[in-house]
């Protein structure tokens, strides 16, 4: 996590957990994390388990250019990246994981500018897959951010965090399966999945990264 409101985010969120594997949404105090409230945002499953924002900092609608509560959150990306983040919301409310995103976004005018996004697992109403706690940060704010809206984004990099390898109050240890779940993409790769066999079960494949739909069990 390279930018301070991912970090101050996913640090809350760390502490607010404690030996749990998510904290309740009621818990989620916005005046802990004021300097990471613009952006942070919330997450709302609907009956069919598609997730709009339920809130959106004023970061995040600068970046758009719009009001996005109520929007959904798959519309901000690529048909070719909708695969990878539908596998990483899974992880994140099935199995509790810290998502990781890094993208570039293209303006309307077709300029550059890289992004930061964390998803966090929040139970509510004793369920933990239907809200999800997120930040998302700009890496540089040019001159024409908020005034030119991001109309294309494309994923350059995943990370998911399982909660046997949060350690510490800021959530990262001497623990050497960090980098083994580093996904990269490069100028050239695809975020697109590929059909594989995991020991004899059907999986996907994110560059190096396996996944079997169902959860880690």
């Amino acid at each position: 996590m390279q930018l301070e409101s991912t970090r101050i985010l996913f640090s809350y969120w760390n502490n607010l957990r404690g030996a749990r594997s998510a904290p309740e949404r009621r818990n989620v105090d916005p005046t802990k994390i004021r300097s990471a409230l613009s952006n942070t945002f919330i997450l709302e499953a609907d009956q069919g388990r598609d997730f709009s924002f339920r809130l959106a900092g004023s970061h995040l609608c600068s970046a758009y250019c719009r009001e996005l509560k109520g929007r959904a959150f798959m519309g901000l990306w690529q048909l070719r990246d909708r695969d990878a983040v539908s596998t990483l919301i899974k992880a994140v409310t099935e199995d509790h994981a810290a998502a990781l995103i890094t993208f570039e976004g293209t303006s309307s005018s077709n300029k550059k500018v890289s992004f930061e996004t964390v998803l966090l697992p929040l139970r509510h109403n004793g369920a933990s897959n239907n809200r999800i706690l997120g930040g998302l940060s700009a890496k540089d704010e040019p001159y024409w951010f908020g005034t030119q809206p991001i109309l294309e984004q494309r994923i350059t990099g995943l990370r998911l965090i399982w909660p046997d390898d949060l350690v510490g109050e800021d959530g990262f240890g001497e623990n050497p399966h960090h980098m083994q779940r580093d996904v990269v993409f490069g100028e050239s790769s695809a975020a697109a999945s590929v059909p594989v066999k995991v020991h004899g079960v059907d999986g996907r494949r994110y560059a190096h990264l396996s996944v079997i739909d169902g959860g880690r069990n």
